[in-house]
């Protein structure tokens, strides 16, 4: 079972991650802006686009298809996604596996390691806040 119903609810909840981020650690976005990367996000199952532009301050995040340019590229489903961020799939055996698709200079993805290991912090708390369960029931 999936655990966005459509493109929308992964939005909101992204969106508030972001937000929390930014209340808890304002420089956790610090390298991303440094590394001036525009990261594009793809998730399929529901279909949605994220992207973020380090190229400005303060971080820009956009919620669906955009004409900015990126300069790293992930594809995955949301599903993967939301494993991830729980840490119960790490990011290295997806990749191994086939599950996310990473295009673009790889040795600069270190700039967002700070940005993600906040976002593995705080993604339950912010789900929960939302009223999801962790685990969807199959």
């Amino acid at each position: 079972m999936a655990v966005y119903v459509d493109s929308e609810q992964l939005y909101t909840n992204v969106e508030a991650l972001f937000t929390l981020i930014a209340e808890k650690n304002p420089g956790a976005a610090d390298a991303v802006l440094a590394s001036r990367l525009v990261i594009h996000l793809r998730c399929t199952e529901p279909d949605a686009e994220i992207t973020i532009n380090g190229r400005r301050r303060p971080l820009e995040t956009t919620y669906g298809p955009t004409r900015l340019r990126p300069t790293f590229e992930i594809e995955l489903t949301a599903n993967t996604l939301h494993a991830i961020l729980l840490g119960e799939l790490g990011l290295a055996k997806a990749v191994t596996n086939g599950l996310v698709e990473v295009r673009g200079p790889v040795w600069r993805a270190k700039a967002l390691a700070d940005l993600f290991h906040q976002a593995q912090e705080l993604y339950l708390q912010v789900h929960q806040e939302q009223g999801w369960t962790a685990h969807p029931e199959e």
